[in-house]
C-alpha cells in the first residue's frame, strides 16, 4: 500500500532542500529505490572533510536493510535519505543487493567504523566535533572514550536531549553556542534523520552524521561483534543473541532480501 506523504508534520519543505547541496560528483545507485553512493571508507572521509569547507550543509546518512524497509511505508523518511549529500553502503544487505542487481558497490562503510576514522581526522585537522543523542551520559562517555584514543580531539560538546518538537530550540541553542564543524546524531533510525531534515536549517553545523547506536559502542556500554563475525557480515544474530527485544527489528532482514529478489527477477533493465 502507497503510504501518504505528511511531510509537513514531520519534515519541513524548506529544510529537505538544504541536504543535497554537495557539488562533489559522487556516483550512486538505488536499492529498492533508495540511493546509496558508491564510496570507500577512505573516499568517505575524505568527501566529508571536503564538505566541511563547502559553505553548505550535509547530512550523511549510513543506509541498512531495515532503513530500507523504513523507507518503503516512510515516505518523509525515504525523501530525507534520497535527498541526503552522502548515503553510506552500511549493512552487508546493502552490498550484497548491489551485486545482485548489478551495481556492485566496492565495500561495506559502517556508521561506527565512518566515526572512528573520523575522530582521527578531525584530531590531526582541528575540526569539532558534537555529540548529540543517546542515552543520558553515553556520550560524554563516548567523547571522553575518544578523546582518550586521540588525545587533542576537539568536542565541542555533548548533550543527550530528545528528538521531540519541543526540545529543538534548546539543543538548537546548545549547537549553535558550541559551534562545531560535525554534528553526530545518535537518536535512532528515522527519527534522528527526521530531526536533522527539520533543523539543518536552523544550524550553522557544516555536516550532520547520523550514527544510531554509535555512542553505545564505542562507550562500552554495548559491545560489538568479535572482528571475525564482521568481516563476514554476521553481526546482526550476534546483536539479536545480546539483544533478543529487537527481534521485531530483525524482521526486516529477510523482507529486504525477499523484497530484492523480488525486484531483481521482475523487473525489466
Amino acid at each position: 500500500m502507497k503510504s501518504t506523504m505528511r511531510i509537513s508534520s514531520e519534515v519541513k519543505p524548506h529544510a529537505v532542500k538544504y541536504l543535497n547541496t554537495t557539488a562533489l560528483n559522487i556516483s550512486s545507485s538505488k536499492i529498492l529505490g533508495i540511493r546509496v553512493h558508491h564510496v570507500t571508507l577512505d573516499e568517505t572521509l575524505s568527501i566529508i572533510g571536503t564538505m566541511v569547507f563547502s559553505g553548505n550543509r550535509h547530512l550523511v546518512v549510513p543506509l541498512n536493510p531495515e532503513l530500507v524497509m523504513t523507507a518503503q511505508n516512510n515516505s518523509a523518511f525515504r525523501d530525507v535519505v534520497n535527498n541526503a549529500s552522502l548515503v553510506l553502503p552500511d549493512g552487508v544487505g546493502i552490498v550484497l543487493a548491489s551485486w545482485l542487481m548489478g551495481d556492485p558497490l566496492r565495500e561495506r562503510v559502517t556508521g561506527i567504523d565512518t566515526v572512528r576514522h573520523l575522530a582521527v581526522l578531525a584530531q590531526r585537522q582541528g575540526l569539532r566535533l558534537f555529540l548529540l543523542g543517546a542515552a543520558p551520559g553515553v556520550a560524554e562517555r563516548a567523547a571522553l572514550r575518544l578523546q582518550e584514543l586521540h588525545p587533542g580531539l576537539q568536542i565541542a560538546g555533548t548533550y543527550a536531549g530528545s528528538p521531540h518538537p519541543d526540545e529543538e530550540r534548546e539543543i538548537c541553542r546548545r549547537i549553535e553556542e558550541a559551534d562545531p564543524q560535525i554534528l553526530l546524531v545518535a537518536y535512532g533510525a528515522p527519527r534522528q534523520e527526521i530531526w536533522v531534515a527539520r533543523n539543518l536549517s536552523k544550524l550553522k553545523v557544516p555536516v550532520a552524521i547520523c550514527v544510531g547506536g554509535t555512542f553505545d559502542f564505542i562507550a562500552g556500554v554495548s559491545p560489538r561483534a568479535p572482528r571475525w563475525l564482521q568481516v563476514f557480515g554476521l553481526e546482526w544474530p550476534y546483536r539479536l543473541i545480546r539483544e533478543p527485544r529487537r527481534w521485531r527489528r530483525m524482521l526486516a532482514l529477510p523482507l529486504f532480501a525477499a523484497a530484492v529478489v523480488r525486484y531483481r527477477f521482475t523487473t525489466t533493465y
